[in-house]
Parts: structure tokens; C-alpha cells; sequence
């Protein structure tokens, strides 16, 4: 049971519980509706409230959010945690490891090894990565560990990457293409205009006048979005064979998150975490190429 108190300020003072709830908690409508049906899962300075009655300001709302069950098989494999509490975990993944089971993943993936390291810390937590990675690409991941904070860092979180591309760039730039999905039995993704909106800002970090570092942010999410709008300029990622690479020096698309910034759903406090490339990355930049 996580147990999760906030203190009524005056922006709320007479508003009802639920409005803060939604509001100020961020928390969704199935979550509120799940809490009510649990004896005190929400409270009014220690006593059951509805969530129609009134707050006032200095009232300590709380939330009891039980563990819920998890269906992923547990299977043990090393983690880089980079920082941990009662409410999420971050990680840094390695390229090569999906995120969640599939018919072509089961048991080797993310969410295995969490549910596992859960597990041994004697908790039945279920996996919530709150934004994905593609298997190929390395970086910060946060899951999140109860409802609570899965509903919070929703969309609220900032995630810079650094991609290795073919060709020579220097300053910076934007692409704003829509990306599509020309056949929905496959995941390859394409530029198009009957695609949904997607922009990519990019940053040149280095280049040796064949490849470039780029350091890139988003503001759109879109499946494999760097991957295929590099590859729409002709600059597609190395090793990214997919899109079009013909660099056989690394065995996976050259793309690593590694900077990460959230606001922690329960404390407040701004997070920033910073992990270095892996080695396959930076062996490309250190050879002549």
C-alpha cells in the first residue's frame, strides 16, 4: 500500500476532493474511481471523505493505493539503476533489450527484469515504463511504481538523445514531417503527409565530415521518429539498417538517451539524470571514419 498525503492550499480552498484529485493529483478519472471503492483509500485529515465534500485549506487529502497484481514473469538479468524510491525506478537500458514481452520477446525484456528485481524486494508492482525505447536504442527509462505516479509523469518528462548519423551537419535544425505507417502489419514507419504531425530538433555535437553527433530532442513521439526523420534527409542513423544504413560497424540503430528531466510526481523536486554513450557508440567516434 503506498500512501501518499498533500496539503490543501488555497488555490483549492472550497473547491471539492475530486476536483483537486483530478486536478492538482493529476490523478485519473479510473484511478479516483478505484480509490473510492476501497475502505479509506482516500482520507480527510485521517478520516473517509466523498469525493464531493469540500476541502479547506491546510486539509491533509490522502491516497492509500494498493499494490496491484503483475502478470510478467520475473526473470533475472543485471540492472544499471540510477535512482530508485517508492515510486520509480530509473533506469538505464542497454541496447538490445525490449521493453515488454511479445510474441518475439518473452522473458527477455525490461519488463522481466524489473518484475524480478521487484520481486526480491518483496513487492508485486506492476511494470509501467512511463515512454518507451526502442529494443535497439540504450538510455534512461523511468518506471513507475503505483498508479499514482504512472498518471503524473504521463507526458511530463523530457528526454534528450544523442543519435550517430551518416553525413556532415554543423549548427542546428529542425525536421517537421508527418510520419505514417505504410502497411500495419509491419513497423516500418514513413514520411508522408498522411502521416500525424512530427518534429525533431536537432543539435550538431561533432562530426568527422562522414558522421555526426547529434544531440536531439522532441516534440512529438511518434514510433522510431529520429530513426525516420534522419533517414528522410538522407542521413539515416548508423547501423540502422532498417532506414537505410550501410554501416555495418555497429550492430544496432546508433541512438541513446541520455539526458533525462521530470518533475518527481510525489515530492515535487526536479530530476535530471545524465548517463554517458555505451562503448559501440563512442568506439565510432574515437575511429576514423
Amino acid at each position: 500500500m503506498r500512501h501518499i498525503e498533500f496539503i490543501i492550499d488555497e488555490a483549492y480552498d472550497g473547491k471539492n476532493v475530486v476536483a483537486y484529485l483530478r486536478g492538482k493529483a493529476k490523478l485519473s478519472a479510473r484511478l479516483v474511481n478505484s480509490l473510492k471503492r476501497i475502505e479509506k483509500g482516500i482520507t480527510l485529515n485521517g478520516e473517509h471523505i466523498r469525493t464531493i465534500d469540500l476541502l479547506r485549506k491546510g486539509d491533509i487529502l490522502a491516497v492509500n493505493i494498493p499494490e496491484d497484481s503483475n502478470s510478467i514473469e520475473p526473470v533475472e538479468y543485471p540492472l544499471d539503476i540510477v535512482y530508485e524510491d517508492n515510486d520509480i525506478i530509473v533506469i538505464n537500458k542497454p541496447a538490445g533489450l525490449a521493453m515488454h514481452p511479445t510474441h518475439n520477446h518473452q522473458g527477455d525484456t525490461l519488463a522481466n527484469a524489473v518484475t524480478a528485481y521487484l520481486v526480491s524486494k518483496g513487492k508485486n508492482t506492476a511494470f509501467r515504463a512511463v515512454g518507451r525505447l526502442d529494443k535497439s536504442t540504450s538510455g534512461l527509462v523511468i518506471c513507475a511504481l503505483n498508479k499514482y505516479s504512472a498518471a503524473s509523469l504521463a507526458g511530463n518528462f523530457e528526454k534528450t538523445y544523442f543519435a550517430l548519423v551518416k553525413g556532415s551537419f554543423e549548427g542546428n535544425g529542425t525536421i517537421d514531417r508527418p510520419i505514417y505507417r505504410p502497411d500495419p502489419m509491419k513497423t516500418l514507419r514513413a514520411v508522408g503527409d498522411e502521416g500525424d504531425k512530427a518534429v525533431t530538433h536537432w543539435q550538431c555535437q561533432w562530426t568527422d565530415g562522414d558522421i555526426s553527433l547529434m544531440r536531439v530532442t522532441l516534440e512529438t513521439g511518434r514510433t522510431h521518429q529520429i530513426r525516420v526523420h534522419f533517414a528522410s534527409i538522407g542521413a539515416p542513423l548508423c547501423g540502422d539498417d532498417m532506414y537505410g544504413s550501410d554501416d555495418k560497424r555497429i550492430g544496432r540503430a546508433a541512438l541513446h538517451c541520455g539526458i533525462l528531466d521530470f518533475i518527481h510526481p510525489v515530492t515535487g523536486d526536479k530530476m535530471h539524470y545524465e548517463v554517458p554513450m555505451p562503448e559501440d557508440m563512442m568506439n565510432l567516434i574515437k575511429t576514423d571514419c
